[in-house]
C-alpha cells in the first residue's frame, strides 16, 4: 500500500474509533503519547491519552444511538516519510467537529500523535456550550 492509502485506512479506523467507541481500535489509531486539545475551552482543554481514553470508554456510543454518519476527509498533506497531516469532520450529536490530526509514523505503521479541534454546534454556534456538555460529547 501506499503510504496514502495507509494513512487513509487510519483515517476510517479513527471514524469508526468514534462512531463506536471503540477501545480496540483507539489503541490502533493513536500513538500513547499523543495529545488532545481544543481551543474552545478557557483555560486550553488538554488532554493525554489515559484521560481520553476513558473519555471514549464512559461516551455512549454514536452507533447504539443510531446517529447518521458524516465523516469527511477533507485533506491528507505528508510532510516527508514519516510525518502527515489530515483534516477531517464528523459528527456526534448535535454537533460538527473539524479535527487537524497530525500523524507520525512509527514502527512502520501510522499512528496519530495529535488531534487539535474545533467545536460547531449545528447551527454554527461555536460558544455558548458549557465545557461540561462540549467535553461529554468528544
Amino acid at each position: 500500500m501506499s503510504n496514502f492509502a495507509d494513512v487513509h485506512v487510519l483515517l476510517e479506523q479513527y471514524f469508526d474509533t468514534l462512531y463506536y467507541c471503540d477501545l480496540e481500535k483507539f489503541d490502533v489509531v493513536f500513538h500513547p503519547q499523543a495529545i488532545y486539545v481544543t481551543a474552545d475551552e478557557t483555560p486550553l482543554l488538554y488532554r493525554n491519552m489515559s484521560a481520553y481514553r476513558e473519555v471514549i470508554a464512559q461516551r455512549t456510543s454514536p452507533a447504539s444511538r443510531s446517529e447518521q454518519r458524516r465523516d469527511c476527509v477533507d485533506a491528507i498533506e505528508f510532510a516527508g516519510d514519516n510525518a502527515a497531516f489530515a483534516r477531517v469532520r464528523c459528527s456526534i450529536g448535535e454537533r460538527d467537529f473539524v479535527d487537524l490530526l497530525s500523524l507520525v509514523r512509527t514502527e512502520g505503521r501510522w499512528r496519530i500523535i495529535a488531534k487539535v479541534f474545533q467545536i460547531i454546534d449545528m447551527k454554527g454556534d461555536t460558544k455558548g456550550e458549557s465545557k461540561g456538555e462540549r467535553n461529554a460529547l468528544r
